[in-house]
């Protein structure tokens, strides 16, 4: 095994920047999972969503991906908003959430996957961008900037939801909802609004996360599948609803990913990465930054 340090290092460095990407696709789930007790497996789904829409506003309006992001997450939000609306009309008010609910998520995640297979084929989509290719160079260590832009953009979007949170009433109405409605009652908010807002920001984050996965990597409308696991494993690792827990976990778990991809090959990347997370669970069950 080589543990020379320009490829120790820039295993580390790419597995933070890895961790910045998996903190950007989790943090939605954080929200409807962790906060609203909602399993959304759909999310991915929105998250190949938000790729496509990025890729149209580029390919078509020469649009950078994450500016048109950004542009369209007002869409998103809406979009969430109605997915809520209708969830909690038809199952979370009649008390069917738990499996009728699953699989409500599983048919948009189904439905959205086979439109877009029907819109766009299943050829692989990419995005250009002036920091898709370049590099900087700190010593030994090599800083993809189509891995570097997205990680910084990933923390930034994390950041803003833990202000937003931590300082407005709808925030802290948020992360009160699923632990109290009848006390949030009584602070004259209808918790049924409250987490149509919680939902339609969940979803939201999807269209800044599916823009950073299209300029790390070509996609296609079945690719999301392969981040279902990863996204609930860190959401869970790092303590239910727990921001600065989902970006730690994140993190560690694209460390993890990246020294093993490095030493030992891609394919027991997976294998590795959840063996940590089990590992993690037997020593502490609720997780990073979960209450005991």
């Amino acid at each position: 095994m080589d543990l020379s340090f320009d490829l120790w290092g820039n295993a580390l460095v790419s597995g933070v920047l890895l961790g910045g990407f998996y903190a950007a696709v989790t943090i939605g789930v954080s929200i409807s999972f962790g906060m609203l007790d909602i399993v959304n497996i759909a999310h991915p789904a929105f998250i190949i969503l938000g790729s496509y829409t990025a890729y149209i506003a580029n390919s078509v309006f020469g649009l950078d991906p994450i500016l048109a992001s950004v542009i369209l997450l007002p869409a998103f939000y809406l979009l969430g908003a109605a997915i809520y609306t209708i969830y909690d009309v038809s199952f979370e008010r009649r008390g069917d959430a738990a499996i009728r609910g699953l699989a409500f998520f599983f048919g948009i995640l189904f439905i959205t996957e086979v439109t877009l297979s029907l819109t766009f084929g299943v050829d692989y989509r990419l995005v250009e961008a002036p920091y898709v290719g370049p590099s900087l160079h700190w010593g030994v260590i090599d800083l993809p900037l189509r891995l570097l832009v997205p990680c910084l953009v990933s923390l930034l979007l994390v950041a803003t939801l833990q202000v937003f949170m931590s300082h407005t009433f709808v925030g802290r109405a948020i992360q009160a909802v699923a632990q109290d409605p009848q006390a949030l009652r009584l602070m004259a908010a209808n918790p049924s609004r409250i987490k149509r807002v919680a939902f339609g920001l969940s979803i939201a984050s999807a269209s800044i996360a599916g823009a950073i996965l299209i300029i790390i990597q070509p996609v296609e409308p079945s690719v999301g599948r392969d981040y279902i696991g990863r996204i609930f494993a860190i959401c869970v690792m790092g303590g239910l609803g727990s921001f600065a827990g989902t970006v730690s976990a994140a993190m560690a778990l694209g460390i993890v990913e990246s020294f093993t991809a490095t030493y030992y090959g891609p394919s027991w990347s997976p294998a590795v990465a959840f063996g940590f997370l089990l590992l993690t669970l037997a020593i502490r069950p609720a997780g990073l930054f979960g209450r005991r």
